[in-house]
C-alpha cells in the first residue's frame, strides 16, 4: 500500500485499509497531503461529479455529486486535516496508520479520518445498488476544520446557497460516540464565544489604598460575577456555561496597587442564544464596573439545532439506522465543541452528527477499533440505504 495519498482501488475497498491510507497523509490544517484528490478519484470512479473550489490560504474544498434520480438530497460533511502530532509519548509514530491489538493508531483515527473511511465505504455499498436509488447524494470535504474554519465549511455552505443547492439532510462524520460505537449522535452543537476585559483602575502605594483603584480587585468581583450568570432561556440538553480562562496581572513590584488587569473567559452557550444576545446579556450584568472596563468579544461560533419532525424526519433516520445496527437507539447532545454542522444548517436541512468514539481524540496515541470502525459503517450503510433506496417518505 501506498503511504503517499493514495486510497485503496475500488475493487479492493478494505475500510481500515482505507483508514490506514488516509492517516499516512500528514494533513495538518491547512494540507489536505494529497487527500483530496485522491478522495475525488476514488468517488469519481462511482459516478460522483467533482468540483473543486478554488483554493484560499492554503486549504482545498472538493464538492462530489452523485444523481440517482428525483428525490431528496443528502450530504456527508466532513473535514481530512488534523491537529499537529507531537511524537513524544507514542507508541507508534503518529501518522504510521499501526494496527496494534485490534486498534488503528494514528493523528486523524477518530477526528475523523475513521469516519471518512467508513463512509468511502458505505457509498460503494449504494453505488451498487444504484439502480435502485432516487435521491442526489452530496460529498462535502474541507481541510480547514481543526483552525479557523473561515475558508473550508464556510465556503463550501455559501456556494451551495449561490448554486440554489437544497440539503434536506446532512450527515457529519464527528467522533460523538461515548462508551460504545452509536451511544450518541449529535443534532446540534452549543455556540461558541470568547472575551477579553479589559480592567481598568488607578495604581499607587499599597500602603495607600485610599488613593487608589486595585484593578485586581475589581477584576475579582467581575470574576466572582461573571461565575454567577443565570442563562435563563437554557434548555434541557443544552445548558449554557461560562468559564473564566484567565486573569493576568502586568505588575512586577509588590508594593504597587495594580492600575491594569485582564480577565479572559469562554462562553458555551444554548441554541437558545445567538452571539449578539450572550454579548448583550454578559455587557448589562457587568455594568456596574461599566466605568472601568472595556470587552473586545473574539471568534464567535453560532450554536444550531435540529429537532424532530412530523414527517421527512432525517433526525429520526439515523437513530432508526443506529438502532438496527446497535439495538439501542442514540442519546441525543449538543454537548462538546463547535463544529462545521453549524455551516449546513438551516429550517429547511436537519443536520446531525454521528461518528466513531471521541475518548482518544487530540490526545497522544489517538486510535479506533477495527471493530468501531466496522459498525459505524455499517450505520452509514443503514443511513444511505433508508435514504436513497427504502424510504420513499424522503
Amino acid at each position: 500500500m501506498a503511504q503517499q495519498n493514495a486510497l485503496q482501488s475500488s475493487q479492493e475497498w478494505c475500510v481500515v485499509e482505507t483508514l490506514q491510507s488516509l492517516i499516512q497523509a500528514p494533513s495538518i490544517t491547512p494540507s489536505d497531503a494529497g487527500l483530496l484528490d485522491a478522495i475525488a478519484n476514488e468517488l469519481a470512479l462511482l459516478g460522483f461529479d467533482i468540483h473543486f473550489l478554488p483554493e484560499q490560504c492554503g486549504v482545498k474544498n472538493v464538492i462530489a455529486k452523485c444523481c440517482f434520480g428525483p428525490g431528496p438530497t443528502m450530504a456527508f460533511a466532513g473535514h481530512v486535516d488534523v491537529v499537529p502530532a507531537d511524537p513524544k509519548g507514542w507508541i507508534v509514530e503518529p501518522f504510521s496508520a499501526d494496527i496494534i491489538d485490534g486498534c488503528v493508531y494514528g493523528r486523524g483515527a477518530a477526528d475523523m479520518k475513521g469516519g471518512i473511511a467508513a463512509m468511502l465505504s458505505a457509498t460503494k455499498s449504494l453505488c451498487q445498488q444504484a439502480k435502485k436509488a432516487t435521491g442526489t447524494f452530496y460529498w462535502l470535504i474541507t481541510s480547514d476544520e481543526e483552525g479557523e474554519a473561515e475558508h473550508g465549511s464556510k465556503r463550501i455552505a455559501a456556494y451551495l446557497s449561490e448554486q440554489n443547492i437544497r440539503l434536506d439532510g446532512c450527515l457529519v462524520g464527528e467522533p460523538t460516540s461515548d462508551l460504545s460505537v452509536g451511544d450518541t449522535i449529535k443534532n446540534g452543537r452549543r455556540g461558541a464565544l470568547s472575551a477579553r476585559i479589559a480592567v481598568r483602575g488607578k495604581a499607587g502605594h499599597v500602603a495607600y489604598p485610599e488613593n487608589t483603584t486595585n484593578a485586581a480587585h475589581l477584576a475579582g468581583e467581575i470574576v466572582a460575577a461573571l461565575a454567577n450568570m443565570t442563562w435563563w432561556k437554557d434548555e434541557a440538553g443544552s445548558k449554557t456555561h461560562l468559564q473564566v480562562t484567565g486573569i493576568s496581572v502586568p505588575n512586577i513590584v509588590d508594593n504597587l496597587v495594580p492600575s491594569d488587569c485582564e480577565i479572559t473567559f469562554n462562553v458555551r452557550y444554548s441554541h437558545a442564544y445567538n452571539s449578539c444576545q450572550v454579548q448583550e446579556l454578559v455587557q448589562s450584568f457587568l455594568g456596574k464596573w461599566g466605568k472601568y472596563i472595556d470587552i473586545a468579544w473574539e471568534r464567535p461560533c453560532e450554536p444550531y439545532y435540529t429537532g424532530t419532525k412530523s414527517t421527512q424526519c432525517f433526525l429520526s433516520l439515523v437513530e432508526k439506522a443506529v438502532a438496527s445496527v446497535t439495538s439501542q437507539y442514540p442519546t441525543l447532545s449538543t454537548s462538546g465543541g463547535t463544529s462545521d454542522g453549524r455551516f449546513f444548517s438551516g429550517d429547511n436541512t436537519q443536520v446531525v452528527e454521528c461518528g466513531v468514539r471521541n475518548y482518544s481524540i487530540h490526545q497522544v496515541n489517538e486510535h479506533v477499533s477495527v471493530a468501531d470502525l466496522e459498525k459505524i459503517e455499517d450505520i452509514y450503510s443503514n443511513v444511505l440505504k433508508e435514504f436513497f433506496v427504502s424510504n420513499t417518505e424522503l
